[in-house]
């Protein structure tokens, strides 16, 4: 028996394409948070609670975003974040190629 499968091609964003509100932000936290605890792990930060001194944050945090529950983190406080780690955050604005979009690099 065969069955056709229709695929359709991804917008670039999980969240959008499952059509959830906020897809834009949730995708940028979710790529913020991804740079953050690459960062942690290349400095060899296993320890919650390390971490957490070090982001000036409390340990539950450190649960919620090495699980990415981001819901609680503003972007602004994920930046906060990466500056503590000594990374930059640069935030660039350009003319669209046609629909506007965020992006999140991480060098």
């Amino acid at each position: 028996m065969t069955t056709d499968i229709e695929a359709t091609a991804s917008s670039g964003n999980v969240f959008e394409d499952l059509g959830l509100p906020e897809a834009s932000e949730k995708k940028t936290k979710v790529q913020l948070a991804m740079a953050i605890n690459a960062e942690l792990a290349a400095r060899g930060i296993r320890n919650q609670a390390e971490a957490a001194s070090l982001l000036g944050t409390e340990q539950p945090k450190i649960s919620l975003l090495a699980n990415y529950k981001l819901a609680g983190f503003s972007v602004a406080k994920l930046m906060e974040f990466l500056t503590a780690l000594d990374r930059d955050v640069e935030i660039v604005i350009r003319p669209s190629q046609g629909h506007g979009r965020i992006s999140v690099h991480a060098a």
